[in-house]
């Protein structure tokens, strides 16, 4: 593999022959994106393609209006370069979030920024209510939105065709299964669908936009309604044989602890440490309003169910943070979801005697677990950063850091 170092994180690099044009395609508009603005020479000395390569694909990405010209940038004698960058208006994308109780809908220019975002309680998550539901919301956002439609990205919660684990439980979504849900939303809305595992695709959502843009190894702990783990790798998601990898939720955690509404095992991980087990504990309590804003002022409130929530996710999630190192050796986990960030944070303050793992080293470039920067629509933007994700990011060799490639 051609290794080229950019400071501590690896980058993707091109390939000069002509059968790998696709690729470049998607490295010439990763560069430039994460870069916001990069001229012919420094794209080719990024990429390491060809400079006649470079402009090829960069007049042909001109010409399709994905990258538009920025203007020239003096650095020198000579003539400035031209400056090239992401065309925001070159497209959008839409991404869904279908929860239990409520669907996210954003849509994201080409530069991956917000042009329109819904939130919409949903009272029933029945597969007719939906689908009729998502189609509306799918229409009504790209009114909003403009411009032309690049794809759907659609997420919901896993596991899925696991026998005992569908369509049973708060966190899961009644009778789905058996349905092909990509054909059936996209019969709906009258526009081919990628559908994904929710803890996934913000995964992705992270790594386009947000606190994982340089990280090419992380997992990301999502808070749902109930709890899954997206797995970033070498840059791209690990998805499993089938599209299960991450279901932390339902490991145990609390041996004949008390029983998952979803699997009906005892002591899974999510009955303890989720959004829906929050908002149990604060029914027990006689508090009915839980919104995203209620959570919020309940935490900046220091009420005592916040509290003892926040003491035990940190105490169940260390030992779970130390198994993912052990286990995948990511550069960092990050934390994020439909939770206040307050919260999130505060979750992450609590965990500061982590378990040793391999992640334990003096020096780190980041810190063992952060808080993801996409809030409360994190799951939305994964899903629309999905069909971006195909456009945009290499899917073949990635140069290495100067610490790895030293061993290569």
């Amino acid at each position: 593999m051609t290794i080229h170092p950019t400071g501590n994180h690896p980058i993707a690099i091109g390939k000069n022959p002509e059968r790998s044009r696709d690729h470049n395609r998607r490295v010439v508009l990763d560069i430039v994106r994460q870069h916001e603005t990069l001229g012919r020479a420094h794209i080719a000395k990024l990429t390491q393609l060809t400079p006649q390569a470079v402009a090829n694909i960069v007049d042909e990405l001109v010409g399709e209006g994905l990258l538009m010209e920025m203007g020239r940038r003096r650095t020198g004698r000579g003539q400035p370069p031209i400056q090239f960058a992401v065309n925001p208006e070159g497209g959008f994308t839409i991404g869904v979030e279908i929860a239990a109780d409520h669907i996210v809908t954003v849509a994201l220019d080409l530069a991956g920024r917000l042009r329109a975002s819904r939130i919409l309680a949903l009272k029933d998550p029945g597969p007719d209510h939906v689908l009729s539901t998502f189609a509306a919301e799918v229409a009504t956002i790209a009114a909003e939105a403009g411009s032309r439609l690049l794809g759907i990205g659609v997420v919901m919660p896993g596991p899925f065709e696991i026998d005992g684990m569908t369509s049973v439980g708060p966190t899961t979504l009644p009778g789905w299964s058996g349905r092909d849900a990509a054909k059936v939303l996209g019969e709906a809305c009258g526009h081919s669908v990628i559908v994904e595992n929710d803890a996934t695709a913000a995964a992705v959502g992270e790594r386009l936009f947000g606190a994982g843009l340089s990280i090419s190894n992380f997992c990301m702990v999502y808070f749902g309604v109930g709890l899954g783990l997206g797995i970033i790798q070498d840059g791209s998601p690990y998805r499993g044989a089938f599209g299960n990898a991450g279901e932390i939720g339902h490991v145990t955690v609390v041996p004949k602890g008390k029983q998952c509404p979803s699997c009906g095992q005892l002591g899974c991980l999510e009955g303890y440490v989720s959004t829906y087990a929050l908002k149990e504990k604060l029914a027990c309590a006689g508090i009915v309003e839980t919104d995203f804003a209620d959570l919020e002022r309940l935490h900046a409130a220091n009420h005592p169910v916040i509290i003892e929530w926040v003491e035990d996710a940190a105490t169940y999630l260390g030992p779970m943070v130390a198994m993912l190192e052990n286990i995948l050796d990511p550069q960092t986990l990050i934390f994020g979801g439909a939770l206040p960030d307050a919260i999130i944070d505060d979750v992450i303050g609590h965990m500061n005697q982590l378990p040793t793992s391999v992640a334990s080293r003096r020096q780190r470039d980041l810190p063992r677990v952060m808080r993801g920067k996409t809030g409360q629509l994190t799951a939305a933007l994964g899903a629309a950063a999905l069909p971006l994700f195909d456009m945009v990011t290499p899917k073949l060799e990635i140069s290495l850091p100067a610490s790895a490639a030293a061993l290569a």
